[in-house]
């Protein structure tokens, strides 16, 4: 198992839930982005922190204990968020680089990564956009369909 500085957030499509890691510094967005998912149906597994795990072909998401069930609001703090918001563990199917609109190429090459030897997809977004969520909507149903 290992801890990554990243966002986790997942969206349940048919019956299995994909888990999505918004990386990026402080500031970044990570947690702002989540938000606005969230109220878009998707559910939070853990705010900048997650813990990875491999189990055969596949890598799992979880959420530290001592974090769980929060996520900060910038302004507001550290809140919680309702148990139907949330997803204790859900397997890792997309990496999001989260960065400045100048700096996401327009038509990028595919690209991925690889975490405890799972290779995953990786797209840049840049997360004030009004459409991210959109965006990222359609990088993960994207990824389902390949």
């Amino acid at each position: 198992m290992t801890r990554v500085h990243a966002t986790c957030v997942a969206l349940r499509q048919g019956r299995t839930w994909r888990a999505v890691l918004l990386r990026g510094p402080s500031g970044a967005g990570k947690s702002d982005l989540a938000l606005r998912l969230i109220e878009t149906g998707w559910r939070l597994v853990a705010d900048d922190q997650t813990e990875l795990s491999r189990e055969g072909k596949q890598l799992f998401a979880t959420v530290p204990a001592r974090i769980a069930g929060m996520i900060e609001a910038r302004g507001l703090g550290i809140v919680k968020v309702a148990r139907d918001q949330l997803v204790r563990r859900a397997p890792v199917a997309l990496l999001v680089d989260l960065a400045h609109p100048e700096r996401i190429e327009r038509l990028p090459e595919p690209a991925s990564e690889t975490l405890l030897g799972i290779e995953l997809p990786l797209v840049s977004l840049a997360p004030f956009e009004a459409s991210a969520s959109a965006k990222l909507r359609l990088a993960l149903t994207q990824i389902a369909n390949a």
